[in-house]
């Protein structure tokens, strides 16, 4: 296979929302920017996208599809399918190479690349996963506003998590999947409420293509459930920013600063990889600032 290279000033690896915003800022720039999309959006098997102004209960497909017509309407910016493999410091800027072999030279780059989220082996919880098993109250709650709905957690975090769900409705269970960790208080104030705890393990998420209709239990009768919220550890979907040396937060995200930046000279993220605030709305304005702050950076250097 021939190897075929190409040049750009800026390299966008992930070309979702935070990427697709970030190319429209530089391509208005009239920078010449090269978006490189593997085509996975964490988000593939969810119906709807909800909470983001003028595309409230679209498809995420849909938004993606007319955010590519209108940034590529940009002559600067060219859109190319694929992975990319290997990363490397080159002078003053990087050279990245690509599952199908194609190494593209670019002065900076930019992560928008997302995380995978680690789903455990539960039956029907992969099948499920963005459809009724949500991560999100923000952008699904509403939909789910009232009906019996369950919080997968324990301790602290099931405790804040079922807090938080009871807002949207009162018929609510925690599964602590096993033993409680939950504090004294913390179950007086959740029976307080009226959310039941429940502690045997999950074996089954019953549903009919991906809309849950109980959880199945390993002791006692299954739960009718509208909807399971969920927080799940995820992985960065691309290693590619550890190995340039970029440092991660606490919580596994690229660290960046206001700007968009990292840690690393030259390089810029924005989207999920870089904050637990998942929503459709947050990437775009993230992608949004790192192309505007990445092209005065270009400017400061050129200028």
């Amino acid at each position: 296979m021939m190897e075929r290279q190409q040049q750009a000033e800026v390299l966008i690896i992930g070309g979702s929302y935070a990427g697709l915003a970030a190319a429209m800022a530089l391509g208005r720039a009239r920078r010449r920017v090269i978006v490189l999309d593997s085509g996975r959006p964490c988000n593939q098997q969810t119906p709807h996208s909800h909470n983001f102004l003028t595309q409230d209960g679209e498809t995420p497909e849909a938004i993606r599809s007319k955010a590519r017509i209108q940034v590529l309407a940009y002559p600067t910016v060219t859109l190319l399918a694929g992975e990319a493999v290997a990363a490397a410091r080159q002078g003053a800027g990087f050279v990245v190479s690509t599952a199908a072999g194609e190494t593209i030279e670019a002065g900076k780059l930019i992560f928008a690349t997302g995380v995978r989220d680690l789903l455990p082996a539960t039956p029907g919880f992969a099948e499920a996963w963005g459809i009724s098993v949500l991560h999100c109250p923000y952008c699904h709650g509403y939909e789910v506003r009232d009906e019996p709905l369950g919080v997968l957690g324990n301790g602290d975090m099931g405790f804040e998590f079922a807090r938080l769900i009871h807002h949207w409705s009162p018929k609510l269970t925690l599964f602590t999947n096993g033993p409680a960790t939950l504090t004294s208080e913390q179950t007086q104030r959740l029976h307080h409420h009226g959310i039941r705890i429940v502690e045997a393990e999950i074996q089954r998420l019953d549903h009919a293509a991906g809309y849950l209709r109980s959880v199945e239990l390993a002791t006692g009768a299954p739960v009718p459930l509208t909807a399971l919220f969920a927080r799940m550890p995820f992985e960065l979907h691309c290693p590619l920013p550890l190995e340039l040396g970029c440092t991660l937060t606490e919580m596994g995200h690229l660290q960046v600063d206001e700007m968009q930046r990292t840690s690393v000279p030259g390089i810029y993220a924005a989207g999920d990889a870089t904050t637990p605030m998942r929503a459709v709305a947050t990437a775009v304005a993230a992608g949004n600032k790192a192309g505007a702050m990445l092209n005065h950076e270009l400017i400061g250097e050129q200028f």
